[in-house]
């Protein structure tokens, strides 16, 4: 009788390739990495069965650093590569490393059209509000005022919020997390756990052209006063539990307000389901409101690999392969006459 051989779990280092890990010293990106490596064998990945697909700028050297199947593709075009690879074979874990240029800018219609399908896969968009890999000319996501090489005197854009267009574009799975926090591991497990598509914008920072662009929230000091890290059946309370977000009914917009002795009856409890929350909270503007964090929307639908499974199966059933009948479909005609000599 055959032993069984007992396959061992993964370890992170299992996920690490023996590439040289090449950005700059402190960028944010090295962290990202580290918490992806930890989160695939708690996830119960295998590196043979996962791919990792990417498409241009200082996120997209991913692939290389993890010790999977990968692409390293073009210009905004990894959601169209990770489409195909997906529908080749269905049972692949499939994640997409993207950035705020290479997934919004010239990839915005790619990543539109990924997330109103719903194709079961992971992206991972880094925002570091600025274009790294080509010497920091302004992006997207950079603020109104950002001074750049391709913006001397500041820039006039009102920036896109990646997370607001993903809800705009069908996603049912938006979360946010922070390059260098304990949580992000947690948020792409849940990511991951999500059937269909799970789009995670991490802010990142850059510490050559956009250094500290997010420490109003992501700063120690400012923490606890500006990060709220949302929970599922939750009240939406942050500074420590002593501020909370309310429904203003007259406006139908958020307020805050201040919880008194821990009463929080008149916050607003988070429901991940409800796409009127949601958009809420993608859209609190920074300052006057905190920055939302962890999983904000979580409501799955058909994945778009199981419709065009199901749709092929159906358009197979009860027919024979025949190359030959498929070959001699249609119009055809023989050639019987010979080819006039020279």
């Amino acid at each position: 009788m055959n032993e069984l051989t007992t396959i061992k779990p993964s370890t992170p280092k299992d996920w690490e390739t023996d590439q040289e890990v090449r950005w700059c010293p402190g960028c944010g990106d090295y962290a990202i990495l580290k918490a992806v490596q930890r989160t695939m064998p708690e996830i119960g990945g295998t590196p043979e069965n996962t791919v990792f697909v990417s498409g241009i700028g200082c996120s997209s050297r991913f692939p290389y650093y993890m010790e999977t199947y990968g692409f390293h593709t073009i210009h905004g075009r990894a959601p169209a590569v990770a489409t195909g690879v997906k529908l080749a074979n269905p049972e692949l874990d499939v994640w997409i490393i993207t950035g705020d240029g290479d997934g919004l800018s010239i990839g915005g219609n790619h990543t539109m059209h990924l997330l109103r399908r719903n194709l079961n896969c992971q992206v991972l968009l880094f925002n570091n509000e600025i274009y790294g890999l080509t010497k920091g000319q302004y992006s997207p996501t950079s603020r109104e005022g950002t001074r750049s090489p391709s913006t001397p005197f500041g820039s006039v854009d009102h920036p896109a919020k990646p997370c607001a267009f993903a809800l705009g574009s069908g996603g049912r799975f938006i979360a946010r997390g922070i390059d260098v926090h304990k949580n992000l591991p947690g948020v792409l497990k849940a990511a991951h756990a999500h059937q269909g598509t799970a789009f995670v914008e991490i802010f990142q920072n850059c510490i050559v052209y956009n250094d500290e662009v997010f420490e109003p929230f992501t700063a120690k000091p400012n923490a606890q006063a500006n990060q709220m890290w949302v929970t599922h059946g939750e009240p939406l309370v942050f500074a420590g539990g002593t501020r909370g977000l309310a429904l203003d009914t007259d406006t139908l917009t958020l307020k805050v307000i201040d919880v008194v002795d821990g009463d929080t009856s008149g916050v607003l409890v988070h429901n991940q389901t409800n796409r009127a929350i949601a958009h809420m909270l993608v859209e609190m503007p920074f300052g006057p409101f905190p920055m939302a964090l962890g999983v904000i929307y979580d409501d799955p639908a058909p994945t778009f690999e199981s419709a065009i499974t199901a749709q092929n199966k159906a358009a197979a059933e009860g027919k024979v392969p025949d190359l030959q009948k498929l070959v001699a479909k249609g119009q055809t005609w023989m050639v019987d006459k010979q080819p006039h000599a020279i």
